[in-house]
């Protein structure tokens, strides 16, 4: 199947943290058909279709925010020093192509670091750290690379999605705008079916990569009923993972659903019964004292938000070629929308 052209949307804008504003504007402009839209003073953006018959209102919770690089240092000669803006291997960074932001708009640089034939023996035998590495814009001198980008710029490595055999992609940025486009998805097709007993909201959160922070402000403003956080999680069938220590998700196996300590039981067994009833492919993750996701935030919010993970099977997390199965993240839309569905105003989630 070909690449949705909202998800396309997604994986094209640059976005890293605390920086999001081009993806949460295509999750916006994708959700306006359907549903009423905010972004609240963080960047995050909800998208609300109304509910039918007073029930319980469901957030599906994806981040908008990716990875990416901030520049802190321009030197004389025009070479842009840089730190990560959320978790990197430096080794994957060597050699690549980037995209700069800036105030005069998208600028190319690359990577750069001392070739090999200048390293000597103990340089050889250490991976390169990011002090090591710089980006280079091609400018003459420091004046002029200073005249094109200010400190606090940031970059992403730049490169298009690739269309793989098997309904695979591979792109920069699918953690997380994944989560943000199941979220869109599920939202759709709750819309396109007429409405849930309750208030469905789509929602692109800002910040996980680094502190979480849209995920606590959207939790505490909008304080829904019910949250299931759309992530990626390890594909298992990569080389190197270890099933004993990741459990089982290979690509193709459908969306994973945790189980765990900070999981709600109710809705982890709801989000169980509704795969099976529905004949949707599913396996289980199981976590304890945290997930890694928004939902840490999400459930201590306030008095307590019953929350749910989905995640989506993913090879190569944090890195310009994470490689996905659509039909993977399809059917973790129609799961979530289906859920919200079929969630009856009278739950109780009582522990």
């Amino acid at each position: 199947m070909p690449l949705p052209d909202v998800l396309r949307s997604l994986l094209t804008a640059t976005g890293p943290s605390g920086y999001e504003t081009a993806p949460a504007k295509a999750f916006a402009d994708a959700c306006a058909p359907f549903a009423a839209v905010e972004t609240d003073t963080m960047g995050s953006v909800t998208a609300r279709v109304a509910g039918t018959g007073g029930g319980k209102s469901v957030a599906i919770v994806g981040h908008i925010d990716e990875i990416g690089l901030i520049v802190t240092h321009i030197d004389d000669k025009g070479y842009l020093n840089f730190i990560g803006v959320g978790g990197w291997d430096p080794v994957i960074l060597v050699g690549q192509r980037v995209e700069v932001s800036t105030r005069a708009g998208v600028i190319p640089g690359v990577v750069g670091k001392k070739p090999i034939h200048l390293l000597k023996d103990d340089e050889r035998k250490r991976a390169a750290e990011i002090k090591d590495l710089h980006i280079d814009i091609g400018a003459k001198d420091g004046d002029e690379a200073k005249a094109l980008v200010r400190i606090g710029d940031v970059a992403v490595i730049s490169g298009d999605p690739v269309e793989l055999p098997n309904d695979r992609i591979a792109a920069r940025a699918l953690d997380n705008r994944l989560g943000c486009f199941v979220a869109y998805e599920a939202a759709r097709l709750v819309a396109e079916a007429g409405g849930a007993p309750g208030d469905v909201i789509a929602t692109a959160v800002v910040q996980e990569e680094i502190t979480f922070a849209g995920a606590r402000t959207f939790a505490h403003a909008v304080r829904p009923d019910v949250a299931i956080v759309v992530d990626v999680t390890h594909a298992t069938d990569a080389p190197g993972i270890d099933e004993k220590e990741n459990g089982s998700h290979p690509m193709g196996s459908g969306p994973v659903i945790e189980r765990g300590s900070t999981i709600h039981p109710v809705v982890s067994e709801k989000l169980i019964e509704t795969a099976d009833a529905e004949g949707i492919a599913y396996t289980l993750s199981a976590s304890a004292r945290f997930t890694g996701t928004d939902a840490d935030a999400i459930h201590i919010s306030r008095n307590g938000i019953p929350s749910g993970l989905v995640s989506l099977p993913l090879r190569y997390m944090h890195s310009p070629v994470e490689l996905i199965q659509l039909d993977d993240v399809l059917n973790a839309a129609k799961l979530i929308a289906a859920f919200a569905q079929g969630l009856a105003a009278d739950t109780s989630f009582a522990r």
